[in-house]
């Protein structure tokens, strides 16, 4: 967490949380949801507005974690921005080599695998020593590579079960937001 974030944190505690307003997409993107895309639908059907701002992006992933419950948030200053996921909290990023492929989260953090699951849509999820995700689209070859080795062996789960098995919420509850 960023100094000036813990620093506001202290000078306004109670703060009230923020709900519906940012989510991340599967392919590890962050977007704006206002009032507007809110009431046009549902994230992911309605996503809106993609964030492009590099700056932004780098503060969202330096502030970004999970709760005790499971939801997940970007703490912007004193106040939690909770995050509407739209398959698992961190979007895994492959990088080939002559071992298992290393593993880093769209935020930056490296991974050590521990297990693989494929969902009924075919998409691969990992579990590892740095929380859950799914392996990002553009991985899929490297991803491959390892189950062809041998190294991963992704086990048939229903997504509907992920997020209990793997103690994530794709939304948090909350006064703006339709229950998880």
């Amino acid at each position: 967490m960023d100094a000036i974030v813990a620093a506001a944190l202290k000078k306004w505690p109670n703060v009230p949380h923020c709900y519906g307003w940012l989510a991340l997409d599967a392919r590890g993107d962050w977007y704006m949801r206002d009032d507007r895309i809110q009431a046009a639908g549902p994230f992911p059907q309605v996503k809106g507005s993609r964030i492009e701002h590099e700056k932004l992006r780098e503060f969202i992933a330096r502030n970004y974690a999970g709760d005790a419950s499971g939801a997940w948030f970007f703490q912007n200053g004193p106040q939690r921005v909770y995050v509407e996921l739209e398959a698992a909290p961190y979007v895994w990023r492959l990088a080939a080599g002559a071992a298992a492929p290393a593993i880093t989260s769209h935020v930056g953090t490296a991974a050590q695998f521990r297990s693989a699951q494929v969902d009924e849509h075919g998409r691969l999820f990992l579990d590892t020593d740095a929380g859950y995700g799914l392996v990002h689209t553009l991985d899929i070859e490297a991803a491959a590579d390892a189950v062809e080795r041998g190294l991963w062996a992704p086990e048939p789960v229903a997504f509907a079960d992920l997020p209990a098995r793997f103690g994530y919420r794709l939304r948090a509850a909350g006064p703006d937001t339709h229950p998880p």
